[in-house]
């Protein structure tokens, strides 16, 4: 019988290390085969929740937000994307792409998981922002995604042109905050495991293994 976790995967959307890590777990999941039922909840973080409408200039932002060079950037771009492509995941930024505002997407994560299609709408966000370089905070691009994750686009213009879940968006982020999470992606398992960073498959395969030989919590 297989052994049920509950998964809270804190990311963000204009995070590159939170699609290698979900893609690193979903790998581990497919490996695992019916050891596990896995039950996985996308918790919101935004890593600029400041940013302006228009967004910033990725290597001007990494730059002054971390100090490295563009130089630096680059490299860190092409590890990235190296360690994508190992995962079946399409990395395309260059020097002339953006940082976006990301509320508004994880508004509508909020909403697809209502309607049980969180985790195709996650996978729309990544493609629509790092492999084809769109704008997440655009309602166009958004809904877009929603179209491609089977969810209803006039549900999803609606929410988008009001305050819908924008209350709950902020109450979960101060959550996870609230529980220590202040970088992403961190993987939350059963409550209790932190697993932190855009590992491997294996190690997440390791880890779930582990927890999923222990007793279950009552």
């Amino acid at each position: 019988m297989p052994r049920p976790i509950r998964i809270d995967f804190v990311s963000d959307i204009s995070c590159p290390w939170c699609i290698i890590g979900l893609r690193g777990l979903e790998i581990a999941l497919e490996r695992l085969g019916d050891a596990v039922e896995a039950d996985i909840h996308f918790q919101p973080f935004e890593l600029n929740p400041a940013m302006a409408p228009e967004g910033e200039n990725i290597v001007e932002h990494i730059g002054r937000k971390y100090g490295a060079t563009p130089e630096q950037s680059a490299a860190n771009r092409a590890t990235i994307r190296e360690r994508a492509a190992s995962l079946g995941f399409t990395m395309a930024m260059t020097d002339t792409s953006r940082i976006y505002n990301s509320f508004d997407a994880h508004r509508l994560l909020h909403w697809a998981g209502i309607e049980g299609r969180q985790a195709a709408l996650k996978h729309a966000l990544f493609d629509s922002y790092f492999t084809n370089g769109e704008d997440i905070s655009d309602h166009a691009v958004l809904i877009a995604a929603a179209a491609r994750a089977g969810l209803d686009t006039d549900e999803a213009k609606a929410i988008l042109t009001s305050d819908r879940y924008a209350a709950e968006v902020r109450e979960a982020e101060r959550l996870w905050q609230g529980r220590g999470i202040q970088s992403v992606p961190a993987i939350v398992i059963d409550n209790r495991y932190l697993i932190s960073g855009g590992q491997p498959p294996e190690s997440f395969e390791q880890a779930l293994r582990q927890i999923a030989a222990e007793p279950v919590q009552a």
